[in-house]
């Protein structure tokens, strides 16, 4: 059985591309670890996640995945309310920085614990374009508050890496190891 440890619907949509049937199995942890280096959060959680599924389904093979943006050090997690998202997205407007989801594949005889970055530069972004995009309600639950596949807002200039990672799923780096 292959369990996916999310209720992304997202990651679940992405996941198909890879594995037709798996079973999805949330994971009820509190993912404000606090970790000293901030690139290591998303594969931290990521682990705490496969753990957790695992432990009650020790002959599957669970996956769980977690995505951070990182930008100046910072670590943009899913806003708190419309006044996060804005910071936040004032913050990423017209600058680089890093979108790195860790994911952790587990099963019987297989740990794989790693992290996926993608640069990401954005369009300088005006305050109307950001209080129209906060009022769709995306930002919400995504991190860095807001999400690539939204297209319409035209929020993104360019990126260097995996557009799926920018999702929350690197489906590119999970093909390699999923067999």
């Amino acid at each position: 059985m292959f369990i996916l440890a999310s209720k992304s619907p997202r990651r679940q949509e992405l996941l198909k591309k890879i594995v037709p049937e798996f079973k999805i199995v949330v994971p009820d942890i509190d993912e404000n670890i606090l970790v000293s280096i901030p690139s290591d959060t998303a594969k931290i959680i990521s682990k705490f996640k496969a753990y957790k599924i695992f432990a009650s389904y020790p002959e599957a093979t669970v996956l769980a995945c977690d995505t951070i943006v990182v930008i100046d050090g910072e670590l943009l997690g899913k806003p708190k309310d419309a006044r996060d998202a804005k910071r936040m997205l004032k913050k990423l407007s017209g600058r680089k920085h890093h979108v790195i989801s860790g994911f952790t594949l587990l099963g019987p005889n297989i740990e794989i614990n790693k992290n996926i970055v993608t640069e990401v530069y954005f369009n300088d972004l005006g305050d109307e374009l950001i209080d129209e995009y906060i009022k769709t309600g995306s930002p919400f639950d995504k991190a860095g508050a807001y999400g690539i596949q939204d297209e319409a807002f035209a929020l993104v200039r360019s990126i260097k890496g995996s557009y799926y990672n920018v999702m929350g799923l690197p489906v590119e780096a999970l093909r390699k190891v999923i067999k």
